[in-house]
């Protein structure tokens, strides 16, 4: 695989941590964009300088995940948010109460929306800032 589809990659599905070792080989000049990526290349890096960008973000990645809380029994309500915490904060500021449960879902899992499917990271397209709502599911449907 190539340098640039890697590094494209990394963006499309947040691997923030394998873009900033890959953004510091490229800025070292240790790899192109047109080389083939090689686990090997990764033995080039300088550690310390690889924590600092990531603890500075310089690439500016915003994680967002998408996390199913448990209302009851049957009612579930799925809500986009930075972190399993987020989500249960938020939950908890819009519905008084604390969820039974949170568990994280992958973005890349697909649900029914009207005659179609989308999956979450589609989804997470659709809204402007997070935390958000993005469904409620009940026992067999989803709404």
């Amino acid at each position: 695989m190539s340098v640039k589809d890697l590094y494209m990659d990394c963006f499309r599905y947040e691997e923030s941590t394998l873009a900033h070792y890959i953004y510091h080989l490229l800025v070292e000049k240790k790899i192109s964009l047109e080389d083939d990526f090689s686990i090997k290349d990764l033995e080039q890096v300088d550690h310390e300088k690889v924590k600092d960008l990531i603890q500075n973000n310089v690439l500016g990645f915003h994680k967002v995940g998408i996390f199913s809380l448990k209302m009851n029994q049957n009612d579930f309500v799925f809500i986009f948010a930075a972190s399993k915490q987020e989500a249960i904060h938020f939950y908890e500021k819009i519905f008084h109460q604390n969820p039974l449960n949170c568990h994280e879902y992958s973005l890349d899992y697909q649900i029914d929306r009207g005659n179609d499917g989308i999956s979450f990271r589609d989804m997470r397209k659709e809204f402007e800032s997070y935390p958000a709502i993005a469904g409620y599911f009940k026992r067999g449907e989803w709404m």
